[in-house]
């Protein structure tokens, strides 16, 4: 088959450029829940925590609670729509700001015409082929409770795969599931170490943490200093993921002075 969009690619020479859709740079769609919580730097819903364009649809009516808690019961819909609206306006690529979309991993990925990346937790299986012998990857959570089979299986997760959630922390699941205006950052942190210590004191042959929350991703490096294991989340997904969309361009030459 053809490709509509080649003849664009072969005449954007230099002294040339033609065109073909409205938002250019921005090769990640971003699809977002419908929040009022503090979206601090690192967070996946701060475009300052990119190191490159993103462009944003926030789903109408798809709370943090209808989502996780009720599993995003009747939104199927919206999120497509939304997602046909970012690759209408330019985005190469799609994700979401919730792990626990999962379940329409399959759903969007046949209804959109580019790549999507749902969720965090479909690192998981890449994570264990990278870890030695007797080793595997452990998920934190911002609801174990919520954290089903189903959405472990969406994502290609191993069902026996250990999880702890950071429900009965102080301050970092109420905040961010009842959407609240907002957030006890240093409360919210210690909730995230103290899920990493249970994580991997239940589990001590976890070699690597997973962060299935892409509102875990500002305590990340306090996470891997405290246990000492490599931390993954949507921040790492999605740098590899637009990486693909738009690789970099290195120049033909050598730069080197003695040359």
């Amino acid at each position: 088959m053809s490709d509509p969009h080649l003849g664009n690619r072969l005449t954007n020479q230099p002294g040339a450029a033609r065109g073909g859709k409205t938002v250019y740079g921005a090769a990640v769609g971003i699809l977002m829940l419908e929040t009022r919580f503090p979206r601090i730097q690192g967070d996946m819903g701060n475009a300052m925590t990119w190191p490159f364009p993103v462009a944003y649809r926030v789903v109408r009516g798809a709370s943090p609670d209808h989502v996780v808690r009720r599993r995003a019961e009747g939104l199927l819909e919206r999120f497509v729509e939304a997602g046909r609206d970012l690759v209408d306006q330019g985005a190469d690529g799609i994700t979401t700001t919730c792990g626990f979309l999962s379940l329409f991993q399959g759903d969007l990925a046949a209804a959109l015409s580019v790549p999507v990346a749902t969720s965090s937790l479909m690192q998981a299986p890449l994570i264990e082929r990278l870890l030695p012998p007797g080793r595997r990857v452990g998920i934190v959570t911002i609801c174990a409770a919520a954290l089903s089979p189903e959405h472990l299986a969406a994502a290609g997760v191993d069902a026996e795969t250990p999880v702890v959630g950071t429900d009965a922390g102080e301050a970092f699941s109420r905040a961010i599931l009842d959407d609240e205006p907002s957030l006890d950052v240093e409360a919210a942190r210690r909730d995230l170490l103290a899920a990493g210590a249970e994580l991997t004191g239940r589990h001590p042959d976890v070699g690597a943490i997973l962060l299935e929350c892409t509102n875990m991703m500002p305590y990340a490096a306090d996470l891997r200093a405290a246990t000492g294991l490599p931390v993954y989340s949507i921040y790492s997904f999605v740098q590899w993921f637009q990486a693909g969309l738009l690789p970099r361009r290195f120049p033909p030459g050598l730069d080197d002075p003695r040359l």
